[in-house]
């Protein structure tokens, strides 16, 4: 069989959606070695995470032409040309990674995509208005044309026929991995290494993600403020003007010492960072699936994040999960984890058992069978 991707965010986005483009290609391509696979992509950036992925002999990119690059066309290129170029390469699906697909096509070509989350549509207040309109017109086009729908989550499959109108028969879901990076053993030697070069406490709380209002870091600052224990809290990732807010938070309530903010940390320092933590804390008002809830899981953390949404989907029945909107179940929440290290071993083993469904060999093979079933 062959196979195709739009693979835009492959080789140019290096957290969420690029992230999943890789590790799709990565999972099918060693799990199903006899078929070929071929990344469409406009540009092409030289990075570690993709230079070996693309070395793997059922793997080809193709791009596209010097003139069509010169003229800077390479977006008319993926939007309006890819699904004929494809087609005409002997392609029998092809695949669009990232909630997109090109507005044409012959129709012997087979289509899916996966959609991540709905996001624009249940909170537009987080997006600019221009970008709402652009995400659902894209969106839409997509879901009336492909073949077949993947939502990440069953919460996606859900809001994709509530926000769409989309026939559940037309959806299949079939969940995301995370990254290698977070599997492999972290020595003694490098957790040492990351929490001097990070100036990490020695135990501490940790939260993951951009720091931006969906996230709903405020909530962890005001747990801090009724925790019987004073272990601070780590808060990892990239800013945004929700920051104020927070800083605001930090200095009216005298938590300066209890809160530390990195902003630069390295994805490769990440596994190392959760396996410090003695407790993770994801209260997101809203994901498509949460994946920092499987990187912790993985790392051996205890995980604690919010009811609803995809939640429990990421995170299985021995997370423990709070609303959102009330600091006392976090902070209630938080004591539980802490004082019983027994009900925190429980947690984190158990939860590892459960993840087992987001190994790569799983996914790829729910993939291979929704292809199959179109062909």
């Amino acid at each position: 069989m062959r196979i195709g991707f739009d693979a835009k965010r492959f080789f140019n986005n290096f957290t969420g959606l690029g992230n999943y483009s890789r590790f799709v290609v990565s999972a099918l391509s060693e799990s199903f070695p006899e078929h070929k696979y071929t990344l469409y992509a406009p540009k092409v950036r030289n990075h570690p995470e993709v230079n070996n992925l693309i070395q793997h002999p059922s793997i080809k990119l193709n791009q596209p032409s010097s003139l069509t690059s010169s003229l800077r066309l390479g977006s008319v290129w993926r939007s309006y040309s890819l699904g004929n170029i494809a087609a005409h390469d002997g392609v029998q699906i092809f695949h669009g990674l990232s909630n997109e697909l090109p507005l044409t096509k012959p129709k012997r070509l087979r289509t899916v995509v996966s959609v991540h989350d709905l996001i624009f549509k249940r909170f537009p207040e987080f997006y600019n208005p221009v970008d709402i309109r652009i995400y659902n017109w894209k969106m839409s086009k997509a879901c009336q044309s492909a073949d077949k729908i993947i939502a990440i989550s069953q919460q996606t499959a859900n809001d994709l026929v509530e926000f769409f109108q989309v026939d559940p028969s037309r959806i299949e879901v079939v969940y995301q991995g995370c990254h290698p990076n977070f599997k492999k053993a972290v020595t003694r030697e490098q957790l040492n290494e990351v929490k001097l070069r990070y100036k990490l406490p020695s135990d501490f709380i940790l939260n993951v993600g951009t720091i931006e209002s969906r996230k709903n870091v405020l909530l962890v600052l005001q747990a801090l403020k009724s925790l019987k224990n004073d272990l601070p809290v780590v808060v990892v990732g990239r800013t945004t003007p929700y920051l104020k807010i927070l800083t605001d938070f930090i200095a009216a309530n005298g938590l300066e010492k209890r809160v530390h903010f990195i902003h630069n940390a390295a994805f490769s320092d990440l596994p190392a960072i959760y396996t410090l933590a003695k407790v993770f804390v994801y209260p997101s008002l809203f994901e498509g699936f949460g994946i920092p809830i499987v990187e912790a899981i993985s790392c051996g953390v205890p995980v604690i994040t919010s009811e609803g949404s995809c939640f429990s989907e990421a995170g299985g029945p021995d997370c423990l999960y709070v609303d959102s909107n009330s600091p006392q179940q976090l902070a209630s929440a938080l004591e539980v984890v802490l004082s019983d290290e027994a009900k925190a071993k429980q947690m984190t083993e158990k939860s590892k058992t459960y993840i087992e469904r987001f190994e790569p060999k799983v996914i790829a093979t729910n993939l291979m069978n929704i292809y199959k079933g179109l062909i």
